[in-house]
């Protein structure tokens, strides 16, 4: 049980979302929203507050009659919940309802208490809106996404409880749950935020994350593989440049390769050696980029996830809808929080390296697929007989194909916006169409990185270096082998690479 008290870091999101752990709302957390609800009930009295008792929108200049504001409230969410195409993912709806509980439970957005008390207990049951892909331009937030979420906290809409979709209104029985009240601006803050796409780009710099440890593992074991030179990883070499990403990056394949009987020291061989009467060396005097570069190149990467993960926990932690209520004040601010650029912005960073890490997977892959460029391995890591069997041939198309689709979805969505909601909304982020993309991105990165990863076993297999390559690449070597047994003969690749993507997709390299 984990308690939540309005302030969540990215551990906290990994418990909750990752390991299906259960929160429980400080008191605190009650009292400062109470507050804030009492206190823009009172000063809305004579006050024109926008999505109080105004209109919405470009409709803002209509003022509502008090009879008619729990009505607007419902009006709102009923008519944006216009989502279409695929449902988002429960484990990534999951964590937009946290990021959202986690910014109304600030107290600027003067929500009833009940707001708060059924979004955990949504959360703590499993029990996630239907929310569509399709719908969000990520200005006014995540209107249409957030809609859906709103329409399940009223009572309606549906819902993903024990892998069924079922109405809202049958699992709110069985449960015993009740529809949240609505009395001020329940509808809009809870519509009114990024939420969305914060809560799918967490989910998102998790798995890359992971993915990021595989392919730091793979890359080094690729080294092992070709019995390259070691001193690219060096700390010497590494640490005349200033960027601490490179500098931590071959600090992690140092320590991968600590105990390899394959890599080669330098001086060994070139330094010490006399090459007096040598011509032509046999060996190759330095990798391919795609072996000795893999510091520089993932360097960037691990820069850029760890500023993603800032900017995201930032927002999570930020009151983003708008108008926002200030209680210590006395004061109630319009503006813009709402506007989704900062995680849009990061979701196209984030899209791009994990593209430039399939981008180095494939080329790896390529690598050893290739005699004429490792000239230690057969043609496609074949196994069998030359000609007549295929290796590992089939799959790299596959690994080709994805890798081409993520260079075309990491174009950026942060500078696609098309003004709309009659010119009102005139400039957007289009952050959850960014998020959502990103998604996309690292799911095909690790397909590539499953393909990968069973062509270096069968490598270590054909090489019969099982017992000279480092322990933790033996590690890695055995739990694929678990599941892709050694083959000479041509066996059906797609459900070998499938269950190899849905493990490293679930468990730590």
């Amino acid at each position: 049980m984990l308690t939540f008290n309005g302030e969540l870091g990215l551990e906290d999101f990994y418990k909750i979302i990752i390991e299906n752990s259960n929160i429980k709302v400080d008191d605190s957390v009650f009292e400062t929203v109470e507050q804030s609800f009492n206190f823009l009930k009172k000063f809305s009295e004579n006050k024109v507050i926008y999505g109080v008792n105004t209109g919405f929108g470009p409709m803002a200049q209509y003022k509502i009659k008090d009879s008619e504001r729990i009505q607007l409230q419902y009006n709102l969410i009923r008519s944006h919940a216009s989502g279409t195409g695929n449902p988002i993912a429960p484990q990534y709806v999951k964590a937009a309802m946290l990021a959202r509980l986690n910014t109304l439970s600030l107290g600027n957005s003067g929500v009833h208490v009940s707001v708060i008390k059924l979004m955990t207990e949504l959360i703590n049951r499993d029990i996630t809106p239907l929310i569509y892909e399709h719908g969000g331009v990520g200005a006014s937030g995540d209107l249409v996404q957030l809609a859906h979420l709103a329409l399940v906290l009223i009572g309606e809409g549906e819902v993903f409880y024990n892998g069924e979709r079922l109405a809202t209104k049958d699992v709110f029985e069985k449960e015993n749950l009740t529809p949240i009240s609505v009395e001020l601006r329940e509808g809009l803050a809870l519509m009114n935020g990024t939420s969305v796409m914060t809560g799918i780009g967490i989910v998102n710099t998790m798995y890359t994350r992971r993915l990021l440890n595989w392919m730091i593992s793979c890359s080094a074991a690729i080294n092992e593989i070709v019995e390259a030179y070691d001193d690219h990883l060096s700390e010497e070499l590494n640490n005349s440049k200033k960027h601490k990403g490179q500098q931590n990056i071959a600090k992690s394949m140092r320590a991968h390769l600590a105990d390899s009987k394959l890599t080669r020291k330098r001086e060994h061989h070139l330094y010490e050696a006399n090459n007096d009467d040598v011509s032509v060396f046999q060996d190759k005097v330095q990798e391919y980029y795609s072996l000795r570069c893999v510091p520089q190149i993932l360097g960037p990467v691990l820069d850029t996830l760890s500023s993603v993960e800032n900017i995201l926990i930032e927002e999570v932690n930020s009151a983003n809808d708008n108008p926002i209520v200030n209680v210590e004040k006395r004061h109630v601010y319009h503006g813009g929080n709402f506007h989704g650029d900062y995680v849009s912005l990061e979701m196209d960073k984030l899209k791009i390296v994990v593209t430039k890490m399939s981008m180095l997977a494939e080329r790896q892959l390529n690598y050893l697929l290739n005699p004429s460029l490792n000239n230690i391995l057969p043609a496609f890591v074949n196994l069998g007989k030359l000609g007549l069997n295929f290796g590992m041939q089939g799959v790299q198309f596959t690994a080709t194909s994805t890798t081409a689709e993520n260079q075309t979805l990491s174009n950026p969505m942060y500078v696609h916006s098309i003004p709309n909601n009659n010119d009102n909304q005139d400039i957007v982020s289009m952050g959850t169409n960014a998020a959502l993309i990103t998604k996309k991105v690292i799911e095909n990165a690790f397909e590539v990185m499953a393909i990968e990863l069973i062509t270096v076993v069968q490598a270590i297999e054909y090489l019969k270096a099982q017992d000279k390559v480092s322990s933790k690449t033996k590690k890695m070597y055995e739990e694929i082998r678990e599941i892709v047994p050694a083959f000479k003969d041509d066996v059906i690749m797609y459900p070998y690479v499938n269950l190899v993507k849905d493990f490293i997709i679930n468990n730590k390299a």
